[in-house]
């Protein structure tokens, strides 16, 4: 059974910096786009940023850019998001995800959540 657990989120000031990690067990995720998406109240849940998993090739949405980085440990099975230069508008639940590239509809899973607040 695969399972993915966030962890790292917190309460962090304007301008600073959180690193978030997702530890994903339960099979190979070699097929596997790792992606992270957040949920602001309120809010629809939102795309933040992906990685794949057997290339590194990542991509970000626009409000991250150039603050927030995705990377991953193979040995490790851990998935990271470095977040930089923290705005109040970056408070959210942010969740992992694992899409099996080959089969996502029946492969396709999220982690429980991390709640990241950022105050002014």
């Amino acid at each position: 059974q695969v399972q993915l657990v966030e962890s790292g989120g917190g309460l962090v000031q304007a301008g600073g910096s959180l690193k978030l990690s997702c530890a994903a067990s339960g099979r190979t995720f070699s097929r596997y786009i790792m992606s992270w998406f957040r949920q602001a109240p309120g809010k629809e849940r939102e795309f933040v940023a992906f990685i794949s998993w057997s290339t590194g090739t990542t991509g970000y949405t626009d409000s991250v850019k150039g603050r927030f980085t995705i990377s991953r440990d193979n040995v490790k099975n851990m998935v990271y998001q470095q977040m930089n230069s923290l705005k109040p508008e970056d408070t959210a639940i942010y969740y992992c995800k694992a899409r099996d590239t080959y089969t996502p509809t029946q492969n396709t899973y999220w982690g429980q959540g991390t709640q990241v607040t950022v105050s002014s």
